[in-house]
């Protein structure tokens, strides 16, 4: 939904509210500053509010917004009601957003005073440590509480939640910091590497030595076709020096680097041509999802349940579990058909960008806003 009024404008009408009582800057974790940003790339008239000198105030106002900075303390705070009340009045706030335990306590008595008619609230993100609040008088007048997981909803429900009023929307990830592409040769300068070479990352439980003979296996595979063929080992864990050895002694060539878990995987991703999953995942977990969004073709192991974002010759391929030879020719099909490893992996960036950006997690808040709102007949542009 568009609008031409913009939120710089003087006479707005009516007003859509923000509120984040913690007033920390959490990266991929700080919903309320990407649906901020989202309200304003649709022209909603909205207040930003959040703790002053905070330092998500100070990333809204270098991003433009519109900021609102009142200082709300302790839950039932008369000061801070009476603050939010005022300035929710004087804007005729008609839907307001509480992101913590702090703005839903202290802002439900002021949205309550000046008569807001759409609530929402987003629960908190592991909810083994949800607080009181959502099973007290605070949600009595919630229209909508967003779960941020299937499990989180269930856990909600069980406590004694109605389902209805649960909208699960996934935590979306910022995108930003993986669109270096200078950071393409990072690994590269790192490693020594040639600028030719092709980069072979893999996520593996190095604990796990079946696992580990079966990527020595498959990586004698790759040495043979290409010493092109470089390999990086991302994943944890505990790697006899036997195995170690062996890796390392794949006919004296400097094959392998075993790099654990880095804090700069942007660069560290930006760097692969190719990423492997050789081991079963439950769920999508971020190391995928952080490949897909530097649109790097995947190959996944058939080990358990394959997640949703890898779709064979779509957006990846998957191959058979145990099967050396096998993982190492979807590689090299990669390696040989480059066409085709960026047509992979434009896909699965496309997919997870739907799917898991921050942007998508701001677009499906204010569509579900604009959905509440059509069923109260409530006008919010």
């Amino acid at each position: 939904m568009q609008s031409s009024r913009r939120f710089g404008e003087k006479e707005k009408e009516l007003s859509l509210f923000q509120i984040d009582a913690e007033g920390e800057w959490k990266g991929e974790r700080s919903r309320s500053f990407f649906i901020a940003k989202e309200l304003a790339r649709r022209g909603y008239p909205f207040q930003f509010v959040v703790q002053p000198d905070s330092s998500l105030q100070k990333r809204a106002s270098e991003a433009g917004l519109p900021v609102l900075p009142i200082k709300i303390s302790s839950r039932g705070n008369f000061l801070s009601v009476l603050r939010l009340f005022r300035v929710m009045k004087k804007e005729k706030c008609r839907l307001v957003h509480f992101h913590d335990d702090t703005s839903l306590a202290v802002g439900s008595a002021a949205a309550s005073f000046s008569k807001v008619t759409l609530r929402v609230a987003s629960g908190p993100e592991d909810s083994r440590k949800k607080s009181n609040l959502f099973r007290q008088k605070y949600i009595k007048d919630i229209d909508a509480i967003i779960a941020s997981s299937e499990g989180v909803e269930r856990d909600f429900v069980d406590g004694g939640l109605e389902s209805h009023l649960i909208e699960v929307i996934p935590f979306g990830m910022d995108f930003s910091p993986y669109q270096d592409n200078a950071a393409k040769d990072y690994l590269g300068q790192e490693l020594a590497l040639n600028p030719n070479d092709f980069l072979v990352g893999i996520v593996a439980p190095l604990g796990d030595q079946k696992m580990i003979k079966y990527l020595i296996r498959a990586t004698r595979y790759l040495r043979d076709h290409s010493s092109r063929i470089k390999v990086v080992i991302l994943g944890g864990g505990q790697l006899s020096m036997d195995l170690e050895k062996e890796f390392n002694e794949i006919e004296g060539e400097e094959l392998v680097f075993f790099l654990g878990y880095k804090d700069d995987s942007p660069r560290v991703f930006n760097s692969l041509d190719v990423f492997v999953c050789a081991a079963g995942l439950e769920s999508l977990n971020r190391g995928l999802v952080e490949a897909m969004i530097c649109r790097l073709p995947v190959v996944f192991t058939r080990v358990g349940e394959i997640p949703e974002a890898v779709k064979h010759r779509k957006t990846g391929l998957i191959v058979s579990p145990r099967s050396p030879k096998i993982l190492a020719n979807a590689v090299i099909r990669l390696f040989e058909d480059r066409e085709l490893a960026a047509s992979l992996g434009q896909k699965a960036y496309e997919f997870v960008f739907a799917q898991f950006s921050a942007e998508a997690m701001a677009s499906r808040t204010i569509d579900m806003y604009e959905s509440l709102a059509k069923k109260r007949g409530v006008r919010l542009v």
